[in-house]
């Protein structure tokens, strides 16, 4: 029946149609559909948009499309057309919106609008509703600090009062081609706007000019619209609340003036919506919902964008941990943290790292949400950061806590020793304790003090020493003692060292002192036998300056095991001898091992030795003699032996030249003497001893000495020249030897009437020869024989002394006295050897011949003590014939003769 009655009446609309023209009459006016009406016109000025709302006819036609026009200004020119189908609906009222390219404050703006049926029959337009422009007193420019959206063209208008008109109008400082708006409105159009940057203001800068001379400034903003959000997704930590987070996407300047609102909607629930931050949104758990359906809505002045999100709560669960405290020690750390909400009947796991890239892995299951860990192997005095996540099952792991730096506590060993002094009693000690601390790396550590604490046969004492004393004094008795020293630190754990002192063991036996050899390097290089005794390892101790008093003790300690050490040359002086003690450590006791002896480096210049005055000496040997103290340790190495020099010394000799020096070698050094052999009699030697170390020679001692002269030759010659010259003699007499002979006789003839016994004689010889044989034969110190004649005055004695030395012993007895001569004899003025002549005048005396024998003691100063042996003297007195003075003259002959010449 619907399609018969539309065909009808389209076909009665066709007549009519064809109709209207032909026959002229007043049915126009019933044919015309009904004539629309605006029933509200809003303006938004700020999107610069106009809503036209008007009522829909509901009369049943199809096809009706309605046609809009816009027009500007009071001459109501139409600058926009369009025809809009309204879609079926409900509703009575349809709303259309406008945007204009110019603002609305720049002019008035009029809508109007009219229905057409199949696009022929059109009803009346409606009458003009009009948004006006502003009216103004001063220039205006519009838009007025409103966001523009990036990339877009823009309309800037100027509007003046009435009376005046625009001459120009800038933008950003550049003049722009005006447009006429109406009667007094001037406008310009920029092209694609962009975001000024943030090194200036981020604002657009508008300049109008008038005829008044007036130029009116405003500001503008350029932005981009709202994004849509990316990447959302959900979480909770403790499945109380939920936390929504996603990606803004472009990033805004800090000054941008668009500013958005976000906006999160529960599409499943009827809760409200919710206002979020820009890129993250929190609301409560809805209780007994596990599927969540919600929307995140972004909106800002240019425009809006929705993202959507589903999930399942029970998966999401990404549990918050805030780290309580971190402890650290020396080589470990413990970490503890707390887990926020009520996920402590889940499974939780947990990770806690410790840069770098050092990850542990725990189970948590605390009742009360608190968890900790203990970090081990790490390094003392180092500094470290931790962080700590967690999850569920280990799938959806939270976030990492801030990373929490701490440092370990330095590694500090207390290194504790003692030295052990025996008091004049023999029964109480004195012990030193000394100790040192020890860090690794040459960390500082904050110390307060130190606690001793020491016990011996039940009795316990302690003892407090600050932080900058290093030593103590403990008397103890005979018994066994234990020492305990604890270091106490500020922000660190305590550490104790103890040792024990054993008791007082009379039969102790010092081991035998071994030398070191010294490197070329320097240094010492330390060895000992491994005592298996020695469960706690060795000790070794000496003095810093080697064994100069006082000592400052410094020791180090050895493992098990360990029986070597090597102490660089850098700790030690050159030239000083340094004395090692190696204990071995037990369980009661330090026991000491070895003592060893040596120089790090050793140094030649040790002082000379010192040379025994008168050295014992032949004609052709010389025997040295030195005293020297091999053995002190303030050498500056260990003596060797001594290096003896033989120069023979003179005026053409030069020193130090190869041919007359030569060296001999001591190579023990407890000997002290040496025989040198081959030397020339009566001959000057310079002689000269060092003492040798490793390294060389050191000071020189020198002494000079002659050799003595050979008498046995001496005497071969005396006896040789009497001899050759009697037998000259007897050569050249031989042919008178008859007269001689008859001369000799007259001499030697026994005087007559003389009578001389035999036995007297003989009696006289013996006792001559027992006298003499017990006398010991010495050589003699002076073979020269001096004679000096003195004229004394008359009626003086002259007495004749020996001309030896002041400390040889005088003559028991004067030499003869001139009283006994005539005093008319004088000595002769002059100096004969051997012969003083007398010239007698008068009478004539006989001659007087004294010949004394004198023994010389020897000159060595410990050969004084020795009983002096007596001087003999002996007198020969001989008469001459009273003739024989008529010559005139007579002669004393006097001299001294070596003891082994009787």
């Amino acid at each position: 029946m619907k399609p018969f009655r539309i065909s009808l009446i389209n076909l009665l609309w066709l007549y009519l149609m064809f109709s209207e023209d032909n026959s002229g009459c007043c049915l126009d006016t019933v044919r015309q559909p009904p004539r629309s009406s605006i029933s509200h016109l809003q303006a938004a000025s700020d999107r610069q948009s106009l809503m036209v709302s008007w009522l829909i006819n509901h009369d049943g036609l199809e096809g009706t499309v309605n046609e809009i026009q816009i027009s500007r200004t009071e001459n109501h020119t139409v600058i926009y057309s369009k025809n809009v189908s309204i879609p079926s609906a409900d509703s009575d009222e349809y709303t259309w919106t406008w945007t204009s390219d110019l603002p609305l404050e720049c002019a008035d703006h009029s809508v109007r609008i009219r229905r057409f049926y199949n696009q022929s029959v059109s009803s009346p337009w409606s009458k003009w509703v009009t948004n006006y422009g502003v009216e103004v007193t001063e220039t205006k420019i519009f838009p007025f600090q409103r966001v523009l959206r990036e990339g877009s063209s823009a309309m800037f208008c100027c509007v003046p009062p009435v009376g005046v008109n625009i001459t120009n109008i800038t933008f950003m400082n550049m003049e722009y081609p005006l447009i006429n708006i109406g009667a007094r409105v001037k406008a310009i159009v920029v092209d694609n706007l962009t975001i000024p940057p943030p090194t200036i203001r981020p604002a657009l800068l508008l300049g109008c000019g008038d005829t008044t001379n007036k130029m009116s400034h405003i500001w503008n903003y350029v932005s981009f619209p709202a994004q849509k959000p990316r990447n959302l997704t959900c979480v909770t930590s403790h499945m109380t609340t939920v936390t929504c987070t996603w990606d803004p996407g472009r990033n805004r300047y800090p000054y941008d003036s668009n500013k958005q609102t976000h906006t999160l909607h529960i599409e499943n629930s009827d809760q409200a919506p919710i206002n979020c931050e820009p890129t993250s949104c929190t609301f409560p758990a809805i209780p007994q919902l596990e599927e969540y359906k919600i929307s995140v809505m972004v909106k800002d002045q240019l425009g809006e964008e929705t993202e959507s999100y589903s999930f399942n709560i029970s998966e999401r669960v990404f549990p918050v941990v805030e780290l309580y405290r971190v402890s650290p020690e020396v080589t470990d750390t413990t970490v503890s943290w707390i887990i926020q909400g009520y996920l402590t009947q889940m499974n939780l796991v947990c990770q806690v790292t410790i840069d770098p890239d050092n990850t542990t892995e725990v189970n948590c299951k605390s009742v009360n949400g608190l968890c900790k860990v203990k970090l081990e192997n790490l390094l003392p005095n180092t500094s470290y950061s931790t962080r700590v996540r967690c999850s569920v099952n280990g799938k959806k792991w939270g976030k990492w806590t801030q990373p929490k730096s701490f440092t370990t506590y330095p590694f500090v060993t207390l290194n504790l020793w003692r030295r052990i002094e025996r008091m004049s009693d023999l029964q109480s000690r004195q012990v030193t304790l000394l100790w040192t601390l020890v860090p690794v790396s040459g960390a500082t550590v904050n110390i307060q003090g130190y606690t001793i604490q020491w016990s011996q046969e039940g009795q316990n004492r302690t003892e407090w020493k600050g932080s900058g004393q290093t030593q103590a004094e403990v008397y103890i008795g005979p018994s066994q003692c234990n020492f305990t020293v604890q270091a106490v630190f500020h922000k660190a754990p305590s550490i104790v060292d103890h040792i024990t002192i054993p008791k007082l063991d009379n039969r102790e036996n010092l081991p035998i002192e071994k030398r070191l050899s010294s490197s070329i390097a320097g240094g010492f290089n330390l060895s000992w036998a491994e005592q298996d005794t020695a469960t706690c390892g060795y000790t070794v101790e000496w003095c810093l300056m080697g064994n100069t008093v006082p000592c400052t003790l410094q020791w180090t300690k050895m493992l098990e095991g360990k029986n070597t050490l090597f102490l660089p040359a850098s700790n030690f002086k050159a030239g000083c001898r340094y004395t090692f003690n190696i204990y071995g450590c037990t369980a009661n006791e330090h026991r000491l091992l070895e003592i060893q002896t040596g120089y790090s480096q050793e140094l030649e210049a040790v002082r000379p030795p010192r040379l025994v005055e008168s050295p014992q000496s032949t004609p052709s040997s010389v025997t040295l003699e030195w005293h020297y103290d091999e053995d002190d340790p303030a050498h500056p190495g260990f003596i060797t032996g001594y290096l003896v020099t033989v120069q023979e010394a003179g005026s053409n000799m030069l020193p130090g030249h190869t041919a007359n020096m030569f060296n001999m070698s001591v190579a023990d050094p407890r000997r002290k003497s040496v025989t040198i052999e081959g030397l020339k009699q009566s001959h000057e030697y310079a002689f000269s001893v060092r003492a040798l170390t490793k390294v060389g020679p050191g000071e020189t001692a020198s002494i000079t000495i002659r050799t003595r002269y050979n008498l046995d030759s001496a005497h071969l010659t005396m006896i040789l020249i009497p001899i050759l010259l009697l037998l000259g003699c007897t050569i050249l007499l031989w042919p008178q030897r008859k007269i001689l002979k008859r001369g000799l006789k007259e001499i030697f003839a026994y005087p007559v009437g003389m009578n001389i016994k035999i036995s007297e004689l003989d009696s006289f010889l013996h006792e001559t020869v027992e006298r003499v044989q017990p006398h010991k034969v010495e050589e003699c110190i002076s073979c020269d024989i001096e004679i000096i004649n003195t004229h004394p005055p008359l009626n003086h004695t002259a007495t004749l002394r020996d001309p030896g030395p002041l400390n040889t012993p005088p003559s028991p007895t004067s030499l003869s006295s001139f009283s006994s001569l005539s005093p008319f004899c004088l000595p002769v003025q002059d100096y004969r050897p051997q012969l003083v002549t007398l010239l007698c005048e008068g009478l004539a005396l006989p001659q007087i011949t004294h010949i004394t024998n004198k023994t010389y003691f020897h000159s060595k100063v410990e050969d004084f003590s020795e009983p002096q042996e007596e001087v003999t003297f002996s007198e020969i007195k001989s008469s001459f014939e009273p003739s024989d003075c008529l010559q005139e003259s007579c002669s004393v002959i006097y001299g001294y003769v070596s003891s082994d010449t009787l």
